[in-house]
């Protein structure tokens, strides 16, 4: 492990010396070095993942598909987000306008006297190792993902925005970064502030999301792959997954049937809501009520999408403007369909 983690540390030095140094001087990013040769990091990570991507899941989606992929065109405006974010060009946007606001906000709070914690102190002598606290923070921001991922579910605004990543009916390894770009840059912002927040040490911050951005991959592959009934309910699978992106199943909850005075029932239908929220456990949904187990294989998809034939976009950029649509309508902007 110790080799492992030298010799990415020194790829990346090498990679942002040869590389990245030059460029920043170039575009007059001189004075941002340290943010650059965090965004070296980033790269590193995302070229790895991407490489396993092709080389491990890439070949298991063809040994064992769930479906024949008939729209390749929308495969391949998976990819562009998957290239978009782990080449780090979303992460550029990150390091040029939102973390400097998060940085500066978060200094103002240490000046009052709101400092920054480490979550691993809780427990000292227990979770003194690296490898243990990896473990909590990973732990600890699987269940921040979780309540995330129940909002974007519940919270019609949210589902606007949200309703891109569950619009793709060709599920593939690429899926994972199919999302709005201001709906990952939401997320990305809770998640910068919760890691100042408890106090996750850079490194481990960037093994967080690279473990975790890398299992999404392997749960969104077109791949008929179950881990079994004890082992679906230890670590979220393709199939667990899958059945969130399931038309009228993942996406939607039953209304409970209001019985009035005179004996009838009403609200009958569905809402947003759904089923298998969990990103890496599915310990989450089994405790607070949202797990679905059935061990089957559906089509993926929006219900109105299918059965009403709504426009979620077909491309890249099509599927950008139709999701700032929806949340103008779920804000009450605009009332055109």
């Amino acid at each position: 492990m110790d080799a492992l983690i030298d010799l990415f540390a020194n790829t990346q030095a090498a990679l942002y010396e040869d590389v990245m140094q030059p460029i920043a001087f170039a575009v007059g990013l001189g004075n941002r070095l340290e943010d650059v040769f965090d965004g070296t990091g980033w790269l590193l990570v995302g070229l790895l993942q991407i490489a396993v991507m092709l080389l491990v899941i890439g070949p298991l989606q063809r040994w064992r598909p769930v479906e024949a992929v008939t729209n390749k065109r929308a495969v391949y405006t998976d990819v562009i987000y998957t290239l978009i974010h782990r080449l780090g060009l979303f992460r550029i946007v990150l390091f040029l306008s939102i973390e400097p606001v998060l940085d500066t906000l978060m200094g103002a709070l240490r000046v009052q006297g709101v400092g920054t914690f480490h979550l691993e102190d809780l427990w000292p002598g227990v979770t003194d190792g690296p490898f243990t606290s990896f473990v909590i923070y990973l732990v600890v921001f699987d269940f921040v993902n979780y309540w995330l991922h129940r909002a974007q579910h519940q919270w019609h605004w949210w589902w606007a925005l949200h309703a891109v990543h569950h619009s793709q009916r060709q599920m593939t390894q690429w899926t994972d970064n199919r999302n709005h770009l201001l709906d990952d840059l939401i997320g990305a912002v809770i998640w910068v502030c919760i890691a100042q927040l408890i106090g996750i040490a850079p490194t481990q911050f960037v093994a967080v999301v690279a473990i975790t951005q890398l299992f999404e991959n392997l749960q969104h592959a077109n791949l008929r792959v179950t881990f079994g009934k004890w082992g679906e309910r230890l670590w979220v699978s393709p199939r667990f997954h899958r059945l969130h992106h399931a038309i009228g199943l993942g996406h939607e909850s039953k209304l409970k049937p209001v019985v009035s005075a005179a004996g009838e029932a009403t609200r009958v239908g569905a809402a947003l809501g759904g089923h298998n929220f969990g990103v890496l456990l599915p310990w989450w949904d089994v405790m607070f009520g949202t797990a679905n187990f059935d061990m089957r294989f559906e089509p993926t998809g929006i219900r109105d999408q299918v059965e009403q034939g709504v426009d979620y976009g077909e491309g890249f950029w099509s599927q950008q403007r139709l999701g700032i649509k929806r949340l103008m309508q779920a804000l009450g902007f605009s009332s055109a369909r």
